[in-house]
């Protein structure tokens, strides 16, 4: 049996962190400074990015923070990204894949290009970045990766489809990928959050096919239930890196439909809907 792996080291380590620009991604990383780590942060938003990384040079001068701005859902410039993190920053001993986005609507309204650009940027991207960094990461013994899945990679609720599909799949790969790594000093942590407080509902696609009425009750649903703060899941998935946790749920949104589908795997959604106080408020999304 493979020796435990002692808590991760973030002082002196170097985290290559995705999704960096707002939410719970900007949130860890500030908690990843504070912990003493190098960072080179990943997004798309070019001037969120630079005013998280300002705040961080700012507050921390020491610190090297490096900025990418880079489109994930481009799966074949990943390759030149990673060539270009490298050569700045040789030594990298923390992947954390938390870039995502959402698309809501039922199967049949989502078109394939749609399908497509959620399953690049949760699942194709993570697996390349992880693929590509990975050498690396195995060059310094006692290095980590973080997948974030979601709720929706625990249960998979109508209007789904896709999202669920990506955060199944970057689940699965997460896990395989763990038991393959335990003999060889690199571990990994699968993060599973509930309902976080982010811009991910006001970032969110609505199917093409989906009416207004359905677009605007969507999105009004959806960001009902992002309250958990972002600041305290970033300190509970950095506590589940110290202690190189196989898998950290995030807030009783995630933990307690996480045991209903062990429990009902085959009926979790009739038992989860009995469960709310009204019919009007069942589980959608």
């Amino acid at each position: 049996m493979p020796a435990a792996l002692a808590p991760y080291r973030f002082a002196g380590g170097t985290a290559v962190l995705t999704g960096a620009a707002d939410g719970m991604g900007e949130q860890l990383a500030y908690g990843l400074a504070a912990r003493g780590s190098g960072l080179v942060l990943v997004d798309r938003d070019a001037d969120r990015l630079a005013a998280v990384a300002d705040r961080i040079r700012e507050d921390r001068p020491a610190l090297t923070v490096g900025t990418y701005v880079a489109d994930l859902s481009d799966t074949a410039g990943l390759d030149a990204l990673v060539t270009r993190i490298t050569e700045a920053h040789p030594r990298i001993t923390l992947l954390v894949n938390n870039a995502g986005v959402a698309l809501g609507g039922r199967f049949e309204q989502v078109s394939a290009e749609e399908f497509d650009w959620v399953m690049a940027v949760n699942f194709h991207a993570p697996v390349a970045l992880t693929r590509l960094f990975l050498p690396h990461l195995r060059r310094s013994p006692g290095s980590h990766v973080v997948n974030v899945s979601s709720l929706f990679g625990l249960i998979a609720p109508p209007g789904q489809t896709a999202y669920s599909a990506s955060k199944f799949a970057l689940r699965g790969f997460s896990e395989s990928l763990r038991h393959e790594l335990a003999d060889r000093a690199t571990g990994v942590t699968t993060v599973h959050p509930g309902g976080i407080r982010t811009r991910i509902a006001e970032n969110a696609r609505v199917a093409a096919g989906a009416t207004e009425a359905e677009v605007r009750a969507g999105k009004e649903s959806f960001a009902k239930l992002l309250t958990y703060p972002a600041d305290k899941a970033a300190e509970q998935i950095l506590a589940g890196i110290r202690t190189r946790r196989p898998r950290v749920l995030i807030a009783p949104s995630a933990v307690v439909p996480d045991l209903l589908a062990r429990l009902f795997p085959a009926s979790y959604m009739t038992v989860m809907n009995r469960l709310r106080p009204s019919a009007g408020r069942k589980v959608s999304r």
